[in-house]
């Protein structure tokens, strides 16, 4: 099959589409042929050697597909070659097929297209878990998305919103806010304005936020934990701004009862993604058979641009998910 492979590591430069052996299919596993992936920031990073895969991942980039199934194992019985399925992935998503354990699969809408395919699975599951396993989210919650306008972010806020909590954001520019508004966020704040914790302070009355959830790190660590509320929780996602806090008042943590957590979706066993992926799938593929949910698409590419694709993300102008059509 064809993939896209990479010289070494570093800039665009070493992406290429090349050969490489086709997947091999397990007697749980499913054989798909991958119409859609989508980028994330963990192939920025394991492009240019700082993220490796998981043990026994595919070497190949992509955390997420949409496409048909053209074979099953032998223990399988609940698909069927010709069925459409999106899926979260531990690698191997740039690539015209993959193999994935049959529990892996989330059946697609009818009317939707393997390009809106490709953009559920990483954020929307991330999202989900983060809100609801880790963050303990709740009706009438509020939560602060940092990053709103990301793939993550746009998927945090309407899954807030379904719930009955509300979403505020943070994001870099009037249009992101915008957008962030229109998927269900009541407040958005632009993060080139300034500290964010007096405007969270001001808009909670004093009280702060039930909820964080934050791909910066270090940069936005007191400011988060001055805009907790009492028994406040911080998912820590990411840390795109920086690993490492330093003079960290524990007084404030103790005092308010805070809870700091830390999550990472591709280290996960198989058996939770297959818990969490049926567990979404209960709550979200009827909301987005009816609408009340969507995937947020910013750009698609051609996989033969996937070096455009690339730079483009790490632009950080785009709203939403950036999508390669393989094949």
């Amino acid at each position: 099959m064809k993939a896209v492979l990479m010289q070494g590591f570093g800039g665009t430069d070493v992406l290429h589409i090349g050969e490489h052996p086709d997947p091999e299919l397990g007697e749980g596993d499913l054989l798909v042929r991958v119409r859609a992936t989508a980028l994330n920031r963990a192939d920025l990073l394991q492009r240019r050697g700082a993220y490796p895969p998981p043990k026994g991942a595919s070497d190949i980039l992509g955390l997420e597909m949409a496409g048909e199934v053209v074979d099953v194992g032998s223990a399988v019985t609940a698909w069927k070659p010709g069925d459409r399925v999106c899926a979260l992935l531990p690698g191997g998503g740039y690539a015209e097929y993959v193999a994935i354990p049959a529990g892996m699969a989330m059946r697609l809408p009818d009317h939707f297209s393997f390009e809106q395919g490709a953009a559920i699975p990483e954020v929307f599951l991330t999202a989900y878990s983060n809100l609801f396993w880790f963050g303990d989210l709740k009706i009438g919650d509020r939560v602060l998305v940092h990053a709103g306008a990301s793939g993550v972010g746009t998927a945090a806020i309407q899954l807030i919103r379904e719930l009955g909590a509300e979403a505020m954001v943070t994001a870099g520019s009037k249009e992101k806010l915008e957008r962030c508004r229109e998927l269900g966020a009541t407040a958005g704040w632009n993060y080139k304005d300034g500290s964010f914790a007096p405007w969270v302070k001001e808009l909670t009355e004093g009280k702060g936020v039930d909820l964080i959830l934050d791909f910066v790190g270090a940069p936005y660590f007191k400011d988060n934990v001055d805009s907790l509320a009492v028994d406040g929780r911080l998912i820590i996602i990411g840390t795109l701004g920086g690993a490492k806090v330093r003079d960290v008042n524990l007084t404030d943590i103790l005092m308010r009862r805070l809870s700091i957590v830390g999550t990472a979706l591709r280290s996960r066993s198989v058996e939770d993604k297959i818990k969490l992926t049926r567990e979404f799938s209960e709550f979200a593929l009827p909301r987005f058979a009816d609408g009340r949910l969507q995937p947020v698409i910013d750009r698609v590419f051609d996989w033969q641009d996937v070096r455009e694709a690339h730079r483009y993300m790490e632009s950080n102008a785009n709203i939403g998910k950036i999508v390669l059509r393989i094949g």
